[in-house]
């Protein structure tokens, strides 16, 4: 199974050997925090941003990895303690199958990634967005994966709730089909 390139096989990944390659200890908490490549994510990396403060003291020793993607200057975003801001990265699906929570648009090529590792994540679709808004939520509902969030409802106060309730939570996604 290939998901646009990105997922490959969707048989089950070394989680450990991919963290511990990535630096990240087994016991800590991890989220990824994920704008895309065209730069309309900044806006919600910010809030993620602003929201980690308040989901770190809810969480201790939580760890937060912002990817601004290639279009978004890392450095433009504020910088706290247990955070760390990358530009492009490449094989981003290996930060997303290690992950204990990812938080990102709803873009299917990372939401479906996600859903095949099994990861929890949270999404907050561009506003308007048709195909994130509908196509992929509605694909996302079938598979039982993810919580949606809609803009509106995205506040940083909000956000620290939902990561923080959300970080490592086991969950039941149906397996995606090959």
């Amino acid at each position: 199974f290939a998901f646009s390139g990105y997922v490959g096989d969707v048989a089950p990944v070394d989680r450990d050997a991919l963290r511990h390659g990535l630096g990240w200890s087994p016991d800590e908490k991890v989220v990824v925090a994920a704008g895309g490549g065209s730069g309309a994510g900044g806006d919600l990396l910010r809030r993620v941003v602003d929201a980690f403060p308040a989901a770190r003291a809810a969480v201790p020793g939580l760890r937060l990895v912002v990817v601004a993607g290639p279009r978004l200057d890392p450095a433009r975003l504020p910088a706290h303690e247990g955070m760390e801001v990358h530009g492009y990265v490449d094989r981003l699906h290996r930060l997303l199958a290690a992950c204990d929570l990812a938080v990102t648009h709803g873009g299917l090529t990372t939401t479906m990634t996600l859903t095949a590792h099994r990861r929890p994540f949270l999404y907050v679709p561009l506003r308007n967005h048709f195909e994130q808004s509908f196509h992929v939520r509605h694909r996302l509902d079938r598979y039982r994966a993810g919580r949606h969030i809609a803009w509106e409802d995205a506040a940083p106060e909000a956000l620290a709730a939902a990561i923080a309730a959300e970080v490592g939570r086991p969950v039941d996604y149906r397996p995606v089909e090959t």
